[in-house]
This record gives structure tokens, sequence and C-alpha cells, in this order.
């Protein structure tokens, strides 16, 4: 899709969204379902097409969607104050022990790219995984450093500071960009460690994607990491990133899938599996992709509320893909649809099944 086209579709995507709470939020009709969710600012964007092509063939529903980032999106969960959240990092067997009963389904993946503030380059920046991890552990301070010329042959890398930018609250797109890192760099695993919150090394905190844009727009030198969406909305580059097979491969769509390509058995077991730093024999994957997951209480009293949030979340891992597909977000295979499909089975009402 070309670069200005995915911005437009973007923003009315995002516009939509705004719409749709402000619809929900003013709701009086006492025919009407109400539907919250919260989460995930990474499916922010496609979660706004879902909810508009799903209230125009149901009308009596409306949904709210706020993007507050996974971490609040699954405190919001356990507390019990949603109906649904969605979050990039799927909940450990270790949390769902601590909390109400719960089902996690994959919704939808997609790439978390290296977007940065530098003058002067003719082409994308291209980041080994030992630059990268250099870069977010403190070590590699400079735009100048011998690593980064080596990534970029032929290209004049300014001679400023690097400002590393990240993400300040819990978050998802946060938990699957240290995974990479722990996956590439034990440096990082040992130091560090992945999850929705890290003890950054080094660098500036940003509230939310917006936030972090917005700080890597201002920042000449700057480097973050954020959904694809937001970058191009924000007309910010996005870097190669090298994978295993030692190829420098932009985020994309197709990168993605490949990567999950690539983890297809790991996932037939246990659909939270990453899908992070794929193998060398995936030559086109993007290394640095995640799956995101809708986290739904298990069991609820209101069985129409139930019945309706059943019939969403059924068309988004399904009919709802190819919407996907057009804002940036790698579809589901088959095979993971059919799982999920099978996992809402699981829903019930006072503890009876779901019709």
């Amino acid at each position: 899709m070309p670069y200005e086209k995915i911005c437009r579709t973007t923003v009315c995507v995002i516009a939509i969204l705004s719409t749709v709470s402000l619809l929900t939020s003013c709701n009086s009709s006492s025919g009407t379902i109400a539907l919250n969710g919260a989460g995930s600012t990474f499916v922010y964007p496609v979660m706004g097409r879902w909810i508009q092509d799903f209230q125009q063939s149901h009308a009596n529903v409306r949904i709210n969607y706020q993007s507050i980032g996974s971490g609040g999106g699954i405190q919001q969960v356990k507390s019990g104050t949603i109906d649904f959240g969605a979050s990039d990092a799927p909940l450990s067997d270790a949390d769902m022990a601590q909390t109400a009963p719960v089902i996690q389904i994959p919704e939808s993946a997609g790439p978390v790219c290296v977007t940065y503030n530098l003058d002067g380059l003719q082409k994308p920046l291209q980041l080994s995984s030992d630059a990268l991890a250099g870069i977010f552990l403190g070590k590699i301070t400079s735009w100048q450093d011998p690593l980064l010329k080596k990534d970029n042959p032929g290209e004049k890398l300014p001679n400023v500071k690097i400002t590393v930018v990240h993400r300040a609250e819990g978050s998802g797109t946060t938990a699957a960009f240290t995974t990479y890192l722990a996956a590439v760099s034990p440096e990082w695993s040992q130091q560090v460690s992945k999850g929705t919150s890290v003890k950054w090394p080094v660098g500036l905190g940003a509230k939310g994607s917006e936030g972090v844009t917005g700080q890597v727009k201002q920042s000449p030198g700057a480097i973050s990491y954020v959904e694809l969406t937001y970058a191009t909305q924000n007309k910010l580059p996005v870097a190669a990133i090298k994978n295993q097979a030692g190829n420098y491969v932009l985020p994309s769509t197709a990168g993605t899938t490949a990567a999950i390509d690539a983890f297809k058995d790991q996932l037939a077991k246990d659909p939270r599996s990453a899908i992070a730093n794929p193998p060398a024999s995936a030559a086109d994957a993007y290394p640095i992709s995640t799956l995101t997951f809708l986290i739904i209480p298990k069991d609820g009293k209101d069985a129409q509320k139930r019945a309706a949030l059943k019939q969403f979340l059924q068309y988004v891992v399904t009919d709802g893909q190819q919407a996907a597909a057009g804002l940036s977000y790698a579809p589901l295979p088959d095979a993971v649809k059919q799982q999920n499909t099978q996992t809402l089975s699981q829903m019930t009402v006072n503890g009876s099944p779901m019709q």
C-alpha cells in the first residue's frame, strides 16, 4: 500500500474510533447493549475499524474501546471493570492463577518497528541485533559508532548523540520489543529481561505510542520502538532490522506473516508463543513481530451482553481479519482462527455454557 494511502487510512480509522467512543458515551437507548474494552495501543487503529464494521450490522450494540496500554487493560480485566481487554503480551500461567478465570485468544499480529530522527540518510537505517541491543543498553551512545557504520556502509551517519525513547507505562509493545532483545542479547536478558514494564538502562520515558512518536519527532538523534501504524501516521522513518538469515528487513505485514509461519508448530501447541527472532530458515521474516491478544472473562452475569460480546469476538477473529490486513496487520492463519473459535466456545453465563 502506498505510504500516503496508509496515512490517510490510519487517520480516518482513528477519527472513526473517536466518533464510536462518543456515540457510546452518549447512548441513552434502553434497548442498546453497551460493551467496554481497554488496553493495547498497538491494536487501537484496527479495533476502531472492527467496531465500526460490527456496529453497522448490529445496530443495538455499542462498543467503547480505550487505548490505555496493555498493562492498563490487563488490570481492568482483573478488576472486572471492562468486558474485554487487549494486550500485546499474553497472561502467563502464573498471572492466570492469580485472577478470576479468563480466556485469551490471538486477534492480530504485526511488526514493532524501530523509528528514528536522523537527517541526511539516503536509505532506511539498517540495524543488526548487536547494534540495537547496544543502543538500548546505553553502550552505544553516538551515531558515529563503528558498529552502526558497519551496518550502514556508504551512509553518512550524523555526528550526534543517540537519544533513546521508551514507553513510560506498562505496554505490550514494550513486551514485544524486550522479548526480541532478550532473545538476541544474553546481556539484555540477564540485566533487563522482558515484560510490559522493565527497568530501562537508559532513555526518556513517554506515555503511549502517541507520546513516543511525539518525543522522537522533536528530538534530533532520537530512536525508539513503536507500532508501524503510528510511525506511518506521523511520517517517521523505520529501520530495516537484520534477521537470523542475515537479511535487513523492513517492517511489513508480509514480514510478520513469515514470522508467524516460522513458529506455526509452536503456536499450534500454545497460541501464546512468541514469534520474535525467527530462525534463519525464514529468510524474509521481520524479526520484531508480535501477536496481540484479547483477554476475556470466562464467565459473566448478563446473557445479552455475553452473547453480543461473543459475536463481536467471533467476527474479529474471522471476517475481521480482512480489515486488519488493510491496516498493516498480519491476518491470522486459518489454524489459529479455528483454535480461537474453539476457545470462544468456553465462554459461559452464570456458570452455564452459552448457546
